[in-house]
């Protein structure tokens, strides 16, 4: 797995960096030497690192109490949420990591999007419950092709066409892309489908690639193989195609129909259409094998009988190729774009006017100029096979999950604490395995241009869907990560309005890529003759999959699986069965008054979540916990610095940034960092003491307790003076005010200097202890999988270290044997 490892993070002080002995002239030498393992987020704030804020010169901010209230009513908030389930956490900490491992990009399974929205279907059992067919397509030429008429691409790639063929599956609840390739003679092809989920791409074949070329690249594994022949008198030129066969899946045989695109590449950007021409699928191939598959394996097979042929009926796979169809096509492209600059057609053919019949022979040429789109010019030349995929019994294997990283065995730790709880269950109670015996891994779904990726399960024996949204790997994820700007949540309300749901700009445009086909595929995993309602939905993620974790919840929390639109917008949404296969609806299809449907339950439990959103869009999220959202927990390792981003107050509150977390936080621990007596597991809203993952607000009064002044008065005032005399008992006051002083100076370091000007104390040690973790590297590392792999070991009471067996932790203190035992006991009397 290639990973992009970048950081950028915002310092609140210069005085902090200098406090724990930092010089700003090794900060960049220090960023550098961190350690860069496993997947991460990265996030970046407008305060650079040698920003030094002027605190004694600039007048006091006023008290962040939006952040003060926040804090103060965690208790409150969280009391309607369930108890945190150390069995489930660790069931979704396994997804939470195992969705970093992306199918490889050349499998069949690959669903490709016109829109750049792809699907990989990994289970057989969930695909054959959504389509009908798998068309394989094998793009071969492309011939009579226009030369260049792009100057300035004409001298970087050639003269000739840059060609690459887009196919295309229109079909279903799409009525009207295929009504419009039917009638429109001028169109984009595969650019106008509106859609369409199922698309292909040929390699493009480069103008200034010749034959030999483009052999000599092959063998060097730096191409495909296609190549550019150029135009000659009379004859246009030919890209032919080098590629292996590329997959397209189809819902609706009958309806669906084949659109074939030539496009001409260009080196900045995607191309533009050259022509187009489209084939309904019945047309193509025998309506026996298309409408009724099943019907034409038993035909194959007494044929075979009759030959005397022996038939192998456990082979299902190999009785469906065996009625797979092929067909060489050879299409002339009928269809085009509309000219968009006719301005030199309309001068040539008013001057031919204007030679013909003067003036007003200029203005009837110059009108026809105008009107004139010209032919389609081009020939395809593909192979498509077309294989059915009947709806037939199939064993569903158990999917093991694997994480992310070599060595780490999330499957493994999650069965020894399941042993534990079935252990502890009366005889004759229900399997607490989350997965089941059937847990299967469903699809994977990610968008080309923002990166937003998560994975599918499911268990159909537990009746559960399980969505992990994947974090930062790619380039593509930094852009969505590096920004902080914030925009509604709501798209349409106004972004000026103070009292607003606003979320991370970055966070919401990438979940908006996918959340639309998600949701769609969450409502298609049920199984046939279920409901959703019937399901439980557990939601998760790490990093940037934890914040978008928190977004999805948010969104079926409040409105359903609505898969009429992507996230909340003013505007009504289409209805959301809209574009589902009609196989989808066993009962009865819904109608414009059934309102979205919502699963049984829904649980979040993410990982190394940053920020989301602003103090509106956290009340709104933790009003919808035990009212639309079950149980959700955001679980924290160490000092992991990401969970601590984007800073709700940045240079103490001068700029305010408004970020806040929504739901309560869990924290773990990795072994090697923890105190021996320290709780394996500590919850907000139930353990003691305050979360040091949020904010909380940088200001207190100067006299409070703990800063230097107040304790220095609180020592002189907790002491009467019984003396009457009043310059004995001034003096006398004054001797305590000079020991008060001297036994609290004893004691001062550079932390108490903020509380002076009504900086709190704390704050700046928590600043502090932040900054001291970004140089030690813990802020990272415990990011990073195998630090939560040990964590999440160490809060279950097991040795979970990378490439090496799970054991039981020895030695454990008897405070933490309770603990270990009260999860066990808790998740016992859950599942009874």
């Amino acid at each position: 797995m290639k990973l992009v490892v970048s950081l950028s993070i915002v310092t609140s002080s210069w005085a902090f960096m200098s406090s724990v002995g930092i010089q700003k002239s090794t900060f960049r030498e220090r960023i550098e030497l961190l350690p860069h393992h496993g997947p991460f987020m990265t996030l970046s704030h407008g305060q650079r690192y040698d920003d030094k804020p002027k605190y004694f010169s600039a007048p006091l901010p006023r008290i962040n109490r939006r952040s003060t209230r926040l804090m103060s009513s965690a208790n409150e908030a969280y009391s309607q949420n369930g108890d945190f389930d150390l069995a489930t956490a660790l069931f979704c900490g396994g997804l939470a990591f195992d969705a970093y491992a992306e199918p490889p990009a050349n499998s069949s399974r690959w669903e490709r999007g016109s829109s750049g929205l792809n699907v990989a279907f990994q289970s057989t059992a969930f695909t054959r419950s959504i389509y009908k067919g798998l068309l394989q397509i094998k793009p071969i030429k492309c011939s009579d092709l226009p030369d260049e008429d792009d100057t300035a691409e004409g001298l970087i790639t050639g003269s000739g066409t840059d060609a690459y063929l887009l196919v295309a599956v229109a079909e279903g609840k799409w009525k009207e892309d295929i009504e419009y390739i039917e009638k429109e003679k001028y169109n984009d092809g595969v650019l106008a489908l509106k859609g369409c989920a199922h698309v292909g791409r040929s390699s493009t074949a480069w103008s200034n690639i010749d034959e030999k070329k483009a052999q000599k690249l092959k063998e060097k594994g730096e191409g495909s193989g296609s190549y550019h022949i150029k135009s000659s008198w009379g004859k246009g030129g030919q890209a032919i195609w080098g590629d292996e066969p590329f997959y397209l899946y189809v819902q609706d045989p009958k309806s669906a129909r084949l659109v074939f695109t030539v496009m001409d590449d260009d080196v900045v950007g995607k191309g533009s259409p050259i022509g187009s021409t489209s084939r309904r699928l019945s047309d193509i191939f025998s309506a026996t094998n298309v409408d009724d598959p099943l019907t034409a394996v038993k035909e194959e097979v007494i044929a075979r009988m009759k030959r005397g042929e022996s038939v192998d009926f456990n082979d299902t796979e190999g009785l469906l190729k065996s009625v797979a169809q092929e067909w060489d096509g050879s299409m002339k492209l009928t269809s085009k774009p509309r000219k968009k600059d006719k301005n030199g057609q309309i001068a040539a053919a008013a001057a031919a006017g204007a030679m013909v019949a003067g003036p007003a022979g200029a203005a009837v040429g110059g009108i026809l100029g105008s009107l004139y789109e010209g032919e389609a010019r081009g020939r395809v030349d593909v192979k498509v096979k077309y294989m059915p995929i009947p709806e037939l019994p199939l064993k569903r294997e158990k999917y093991k999950v694997k994480g992310g990283l070599e060595g780490v065995m999330w499957a493994t730790l999650y069965e020894k604490q399941v042993e534990r709880i079935r252990k502890n269950l009366p005889e004759g109670a229900a399997d607490p395995h989350l997965g089941g015996s059937d847990l299967e891994f469903c699809c994977f779904v990610t968008h080309d241009m923002t990166g937003c990726s998560c994975a599918i399960y499911r268990s159909l024996e537990k009746k559960m869907i399980a969505v992990s949204f994947r974090g930062t790997c790619e380039l593509v994820d930094l852009v969505t990560d590096a920004s902080i700007i914030q925009e509604t949540w709501v798209k349409g309300e106004d972004i000026n309005d103070k009292n607003a749901a606003k979320v991370h700009v970055g966070f919401r445009n990438s979940l908006e890529s996918i959340s639309r086909k998600l949701k769609e595929l969450v409502l298609a995993s049920v199984s046939p003759g279920d409901d959703i309602s019937d399901y439980d939905l557990i939601v998760t993620g790490h990093s940037l999959g934890g914040a978008l974790s928190t977004l999805f919840t948010a969104d079926v929390g409040e409105f359903g699986i609505d898969a009429g639109r992507g996230l909340p917008q003013l505007e009504p949404s289409e209805p959301w069965w809209s574009s589902l296969a009609s196989n989808f609806f066993e009962k009865e299809e819904p109608t414009e008054k059934t309102p979205p449907p919502r699963p049984k339950s829904l649980r979040m439990y993410n990982f190394g979540s940053p920020r989301v959103g602003n103090a509106e869009f956290v009340a709104r999220f933790d009003s919808l916990v035990g009212n639309g959202i079950d149980e959700a927990y955001r679980i924290v390792n160490g000092e992991d610095v990401v969970a601590r981003l984007p800073r709700t107050v940045n240079a103490l509150n001068f700029v305010s940034i408004g970020y806040e977390h929504c739901g309560p936080t869990v924290l773990i621990t990795v072994p090697e960092e923890a105190e021996e007596a320290q709780a394996l597991v500590w919850v907000e809203g139930k353990s003691e003491g305050q979360c040091p993952v949020r904010d909380g607000t940088p200001l207190t009064s100067p006299l409070s307790k703990g800063s230097l002044l107040g304790d220095i008065i609180s020592e002189v005032s907790s002491s009467e003076s019984d003396i009457e005399d009043g310059l004995r008992r001034a003096t006398d006051s004054l001797s305590k005010l000079t020991t008060a002083m001297k036994g609290r100076l004893a004691t001062f370091d550079v932390s108490d200097i903020p509380g002076l000007v009504g900086i709190d104390k704390k704050f700046v040690e928590r600043e502090a202890k932040i900054i001291k973790s970004i140089f030690s590297g813990d802020a990272l590392s415990h990011h990073m999988e195998d630090q939560y792999y040990m964590a999440m070991g160490r809060a279950c009471g097991f040795v979970a270290i990378l490439g090496e067996e799970v054991r039981p932790m020895a030695n454990l203190l008897e405070s933490q044997e309770k603990e270990v035992q009260g999860f066990i006991t808790m998740a016992s009397e859950e599942r009874v």
